[in-house]
Order: C-alpha cells, then sequence, then structure tokens
C-alpha cells in the first residue's frame, strides 16, 4: 500500500512539472557572455522564445549580395550589433514579420546595429524588390541569397523565418526561429542590452 502511494505521489508530481515545459523543446535562458542566466531581457516571439546559444560561439561568416551585386559576409558587419534575418517573400510568416523588422532598423539601425534581412528567393532581386515595394518595407537593405548558402551554414535551422543575433564580436548570443513582433518593447530591450555589452 504504501508503494502504491509513493508512486501515486510521484506522478502527481511528475504531471505538475509537465505543463511548465513543452514536449521536446528545452529553451535556453537568455545569458551574458559571463553565463548569468537571465542577464539578457526574455523575449518571446509568435510561437517560440528567444533561446540563447550556450557559450556564444562565433556566428556563421552569412554569405549574401546587395541589390547592386557585390558579394558581402557578416565579417563585413563586425563591431556592430546584427540582427540576421533568414526569410523568402514566399514564407506567410515571414511576410508578416517583415514591417516589424523594418520598424526596428528604423529605431535603432545605424552605425552600432542593423537588421541584415537575407532573402533566400532564388528569384533574387526581381522577387525581392517588387515585395519590399508594394509593402513599405524602406529601411531594410534588400539582401539576397539566392543560392540558400545561408539556410545551409545556419544548421541546424528549424524553418523560416529565423532571426539570429550576433554580437560586435561576431558571436551568436541567441536565435528566435519562427515569426515576432521585433519592434515591440521586449525585443528592442534585447537588442539595447547587447548593445550596453561594449
Amino acid at each position: 500500500m504504501a508503494i502504491f502511494r509513493r508512486s501515486a505521489m510521484v506522478l502527481l508530481a511528475c504531471m505538475a512539472v509537465l505543463p511548465l515545459t513543452a514536449c521536446g523543446e528545452d529553451p535556453q535562458p537568455a545569458t551574458a557572455p559571463g553565463g548569468n542566466a537571465a542577464a539578457l531581457p526574455a523575449f518571446q516571439g509568435d510561437t517560440r522564445p528567444f533561446a540563447a546559444t550556450p557559450g556564444r560561439p562565433p556566428a556563421p561568416d552569412f554569405p549574401f549580395a546587395d541589390a547592386g551585386g557585390r558579394d558581402l559576409t557578416l565579417a563585413d558587419r563586425r563591431g556592430r550589433v546584427v540582427l540576421v534575418n533568414l526569410w523568402a517573400t514566399w514564407c506567410a510568416p515571414c511576410v508578416k514579420e517583415m514591417p516589424s523588422l523594418d520598424r526596428l532598423q528604423a529605431e535603432l539601425g545605424g552605425a552600432d546595429f542593423e537588421v541584415v534581412a537575407i532573402s533566400l528567393d532564388r528569384g533574387g532581386l526581381q522577387a525581392v524588390k517588387p515585395f519590399l515595394d508594394q509593402n513599405g518595407i524602406t529601411r531594410l537593405a534588400p539582401y539576397l541569397d539566392p543560392r540558400m548558402t545561408a539556410m545551409k551554414l545556419a544548421q541546424p535551422l528549424e524553418g523560416l523565418p529565423t532571426s539570429i543575433l550576433v554580437d560586435r564580436q561576431g558571436r551568436e548570443v541567441g536565435r528566435l526561429p519562427g515569426g515576432a513582433d521585433w519592434s515591440g518593447q521586449a525585443a528592442k530591450a534585447l537588442i539595447r542590452a547587447v548593445l550596453a555589452e561594449g
């Protein structure tokens, strides 16, 4: 009888803990380089939270091209905080998210911060430029990767859109798969916290 009571208590304890975690997910708390949990503000996307990348490894040196066809890499942005956003015009959550990225660039963009939204559309500029124009996206530069090299370098990638926050040293702070309101106060608090690290 005591064994049944003990088993029932363990089962009840497990059931109480289950709702606190998502099935199959183990999101990392946002951390600072020193490893202080929750040192960075929490930010929740449409379906997933921003998750810190343990140890802040070097971010992939994403290759992309600008509207003039000039080849660039993420290393060209070293010294500034960068929010890399991998997206495509055929991706519904990407389309929904783009205006908020445009507003974020308008408010925080400059010498210290840039949103680098890399389109993976195979049609390149011919697909992207009309989309940006039709949707009033004026602050984001049209960066292109029609060969989808960035998608291969960003593995493991859970789909589009995916946003990867990179610090001034070119290290991956964390990433958020899925759409988000990047112009909201929580997102800006996260960006400002990384900017404040120097």
